[in-house]
């Protein structure tokens, strides 16, 4: 009798134990899929107001280049790094809060945080050292003879300057915005940013 209930146990056991084996398949799965879904430009420009984003960066090198290399908001934008990956889709949905709540969504409200905005992506890229330009652009990889004199001269002094891309690069794939004029009074304040 007890061998019976033992030997039963242990089926219990194995099945609850591939059961949370294959969940865990299923959802490793579905997570990497989202991350590959929300990864693409198509639903990184899906809200109304990064469609200005978009067709800035249709214009640019990043999009269309003679050699075919094309960079979509996630190139720039999300690390390839797991937990820094995490961090950025988390930091992202200000986006969307912003956009539900109203503070960016039309293009006069968007240009009047536009600089907000891109200060913000300037000191993370900043901070990590441009990781995700380097993605494609290294350095090392560099033929500084066939870059023009001023260019060759700069990215051979970046390094020892602790500079990096974007430092000179602001503005490559949208529009650089205007540092706002300080705003005289708290009504002036309230109205620049949309929140009167």
């Amino acid at each position: 009798m007890a061998g019976t209930e033992m030997k039963n146990s242990r089926k219990k056991n194995l099945l609850i134990a591939s059961a949370i084996f294959l969940l865990g398949i299923g959802f490793s799965g579905l997570f990497g899929y989202g991350l590959e879904m929300t990864n693409k430009t198509e639903f990184c420009t899906s809200c109304h107001t990064m469609q200005i984003n978009l067709n800035e960066l249709k214009e640019s090198v990043h999009w269309q280049s003679g050699s075919g290399v094309h960079a979509g908001c996630a190139d720039c934008h999300v690390p390839k790094e797991f937990l820094p990956k995490m961090w950025a889709k988390i930091m992202a949905a200000k986006d969307v809060y912003h956009e539900i709540m109203g503070t960016i969504d039309t293009p006069e409200k968007y240009e009047a945080r536009r600089w907000q905005m891109a200060n913000a992506v300037w000191k993370k890229m900043k901070d990590s050292d441009s990781r995700e330009c380097r993605t494609c652009h290294s350095f090392e990889h560099m033929d500084l003879s066939e870059q023009a004199r001023s260019a060759r001269k700069k990215h051979d002094s970046a390094t020892d300057k602790g500079n990096t891309c974007i430092d000179c690069h602001k503005g490559i794939a949208h529009e650089e915005p205007d540092e706002p004029e300080e705003p005289e009074d708290e009504e002036e304040l309230a109205e620049a940013t949309g929140e009167k």
